[in-house]
């Protein structure tokens, strides 16, 4: 019997599996498009929570001013992001691509997500200055997610 120290694959969760399977059938023109209908599907951001200090929540990482606010209630997460639709629609798409895929599951959701996530959104859209800070969200959810995770 040989034993590696290589751990097991970790499946991708059926919500976040759903979202890269729809992106990756699409064309660019219809990516554009959806795009635009996640932009206008982000939801905003509750009151209770603008009113915390909301240096504590902004991603520095990004050109545009993101503010990413986690709630975890009863072993799930929840996420909300400040940022200006009009100026940045490709960062409230993402936001809400993302936000879809892992809002109101657990953390090991989030932490499930993979590497590819961000390149494979978007892919073929001629966005790939965005990617950096993209993936800087990305890992500033998964931050929240394992100190959910760890707390739980």
């Amino acid at each position: 019997m040989v034993v590696t120290s290589e751990p097991a694959p970790t499946a991708i969760p059926p919500s976040i599996e759903r979202v890269l399977s729809r992106f990756r059938s699409l064309g660019r023109e219809e990516k554009m498009q959806a795009l635009v209908q996640y932009a206008k599907k982000l939801e905003p951001v509750p009151d209770r929570l603008l009113a915390l200090d909301r240096g504590a929540f902004t991603v520095p990482e990004c050109q545009t001013r993101v503010d990413l606010f986690p709630e975890f209630q009863n072993g799930k997460l929840h996420f909300y992001a400040d940022v200006n639709t009009r100026q940045s629609p490709t960062i409230a798409a993402f936001l809400s691509i993302l936000f879809s895929a892992i809002n109101d599951q657990p953390p090991e959701t989030t932490l499930a997500i993979p590497e590819d996530f961000v390149r494979t959104i978007m892919d073929s859209l001629g966005l790939g200055t965005r990617e950096v800070g993209l993936n800087a969200m990305l890992g500033r959810v998964r931050r929240y997610a394992e100190e959910a995770a760890r707390n739980n």
